[in-house]
């Protein structure tokens, strides 16, 4: 009797299992980004070009590496409306060190990324020590950053803002190389995903930003510094929007005043896509690639089919709403 039994129950561990793979949120957006390549591949006969290919994986990069940190304060509760300006902000005080004060290029990378890194540590400070509002509390740091992106172009001799080339062949090389027939910052975004998701998944700093966005009174109690936790996503945000920034720049061998315009919803978009909850908790940052995969196919699919540029920004904001929307009913049926 307890033989069969014990039978029977490792017959529909096998079947369990596999029902949780498939009812995954990232499972099923994965399977839509699938459909949608499909359908693309159906509809023009370029998509599937490899040049075309390594085109699309080059332009969501940059989104993706930003969406890890994004995924991490999301799943915390938190969101960061920042991360456009902080990467222009960055770029641009990259390149002004470089081009007028004559600083070592590497220096001034260090330098840049310390500025986003900050940039994020005043998000977080501001957030857990004062109890601002994220939204708000990032909302205002977009309007600095961008403020400040006008300052380092210009200079503090108030001269007409303007873009700043990148000179460096090497920096160049973060966002324009290749290494063989692939762009170097699809290596880069694979490399950071794995070891985000390695670190979320394997250590307890990344256990415990799930826990905080689950229920923060209860981690609160469990000895969990919900501060430094929610610091630190924001610091890292930071940090990944001004590499991001670098990329940027050097893809375009230029630090542009408007880089960045629109980023923070691209990325947003991207990790709640990807099976993020704005309400906590929940989100993988393999999640998030999906979803700034599904956004990439999206615009590229616009530009190959030749359709007018404002679909490509309605759809974009269709499919957030549904994201949402879906997430919401998602959750109401679990508590129900």
């Amino acid at each position: 009797m307890l033989d069969n039994v014990a039978d029977r129950q490792s017959n529909r561990a096998p079947a369990g299992v596999w029902l949780g793979v498939f009812r995954a949120r990232e499972t099923s957006v994965f399977l839509a980004l699938i459909v949608l390549v499909g359908i693309m591949s159906f509809a023009s006969p370029y998509f599937l070009d490899t040049q075309n290919i390594f085109n699309v994986l080059r332009n969501m990069s940059t989104i993706s590496i930003i969406a890890i940190g994004m995924t991490m304060v999301i799943i915390t509760g938190g969101i960061d409306l920042s991360v456009g300006s902080v990467l222009a902000m960055s770029a641009m005080m990259t390149a002004r060190l470089m081009v007028q004060f004559g600083f070592n290029p590497w220096v001034a990378f260090a330098v840049g990324l310390l500025v986003g890194a900050l940039a994020g540590a005043i998000n977080g400070l501001i957030i857990t020590k004062v109890q601002v509002n994220p939204f708000i509390t990032t909302m205002g740091m977009m309007s600095i950053g961008r403020g400040l992106t006008y300052l380092f172009a210009s200079g503090i001799d108030r001269t007409v803002a303007s873009n700043i080339p990148m000179r460096d062949e090497a920096l160049n090389f973060l966002g324009a190389g290749y290494i063989g027939p692939v762009p170097f910052p699809v290596i880069q975004m694979v490399i950071l995903v794995a070891l985000a998701s390695l670190f979320l998944s394997n250590t307890v700093l990344g256990r415990q930003i799930y826990a905080v966005g689950s229920n923060e009174q209860a981690s609160r109690l469990s000895g969990v510094d919900v501060d430094r936790v929610r610091l630190f996503c924001y610091t890292l945000t930071g940090l990944l929007a001004a590499y991001a920034g670098v990329m940027t720049a050097g893809l375009l061998s230029t630090a542009a005043t408007n880089a960045g315009m629109g980023t923070e919803l691209d990325v947003i978009a991207a990790a709640v896509i990807g099976g993020a909850s704005l309400a906590g908790g929940q989100g993988t940052v393999y999640g998030a690639v999906i979803g700034a995969a599904i956004m990439a196919v999206l615009r590229n699919a616009f530009v190959l089919l030749g359709l007018p540029v404002y679909l490509q920004t309605v759809s974009i904001g269709v499919v957030i709403i549904l994201a949402v929307a879906l997430d919401r009913l998602r959750r109401r049926g679990q508590t129900v």
